[in-house]
C-alpha cells in the first residue's frame, strides 16, 4: 500500500515531562502524578472545567492532544476528517479498580463513566470537536506495526485528512503517552519504524 500519510508532529509525555515534537514543554520532577497532570493543565489550557473530573487515562491523552494541537492547521479541516486510532497496554483498568473499590459501600458514577478505555477519544473529540474514524486497541506493547498499518488503511480507504495516533498508557504509578499528529502531507512517512523512533 502505497503510503499516503506522514508525521507531522508529536508529543511524548513521561517520567514527569512533556516534550513536543523533541523540545521540552513541561517540566514537574518529583511530584506523583495528579499533581503534575494538575500543572501541566495550569500550563497549557487552565479554561476546561470538565478536566478535573476526567481520570488520569483521559487526562494525559487530553493534555497530549492540547499540547500537539495548539499550533496546528487540523481546525481548518472538516470535523469528520479528523480522526484518531490510540492503543494503550492496561486499557481502563487503573479507573476500573478504583471504581470496585467504591462498589462496596456505593458504586461512583463519576468513576464509572471512565470504565471504558475509549472514553479518552470522547473527551478528545467533545474538547476538539472531531467527529472522523476512531478505534482503540489493547496491546501488550506499543506496536507500532499495527498502528501503522491501521492508520494508512484509514487514510486509504476513509475520508480523514488527519489522525491522532497514540500510545496512551497508565497504570497506578506508571504512565506513558506517545502522539503523533498523522496528516495527509508532510516530510516523514508514517511508519513502524518512524513511529518506534518516537517511542524510544
Amino acid at each position: 500500500m502505497k503510503n499516503k500519510a506522514y508525521i507531522t508532529g508529536s508529543c511524548i509525555i513521561r517520567n514527569n515531562s512533556i516534550t513536543l515534537n523533541g523540545q521540552l514543554l513541561f517540566s514537574s520532577p518529583g511530584v506523583e502524578l495528579q499533581e503534575f497532570l494538575r500543572g501541566a493543565y495550569d500550563q497549557f489550557s487552565g479554561q476546561y472545567p470538565k478536566f478535573h473530573k476526567m481520570d488520569p487515562l483521559s487526562k494525559l491523552g487530553w493534555l497530549a492532544a492540547e499540547a500537539l494541537l495548539k499550533d496546528s492547521n487540523v481546525y481548518t479541516l472538516p470535523k469528520e476528517a479528523v480522526g484518531m486510532l490510540l492503543s494503550n497496554r492496561s486499557a481502563s483498568l487503573d479507573t476500573d479498580l478504583r471504581y470496585y473499590a467504591t462498589v462496596m459501600e456505593f458504586a461512583s458514577p463519576a468513576l464509572f463513566v471512565y470504565t471504558l478505555p475509549n472514553i479518552v477519544m470522547g473527551e478528545i473529540s467533545i474538547r476538539h470537536g472531531f467527529k472522523g474514524e476512531n478505534t482503540f486497541f489493547v496491546s501488550s506493547s506499543f506496536d507500532a506495526g499495527l498502528l501503522s498499518d491501521y492508520a494508512t488503511a484509514l487514510f486509504a480507504e476513509t475520508p480523514l485528512q488527519a489522525c491522532l495516533v497514540a500510545w496512551v498508557e497508565v497504570m497506578e504509578k506508571d504512565y506513558e503517552v506517545v502522539m503523533a499528529l498523522v496528516e495527509k502531507e508532510g516530510n516523514i512517512p508514517l511508519s513502524a519504524e518512524n513511529l518506534m523512533a518516537l517511542y524510544a
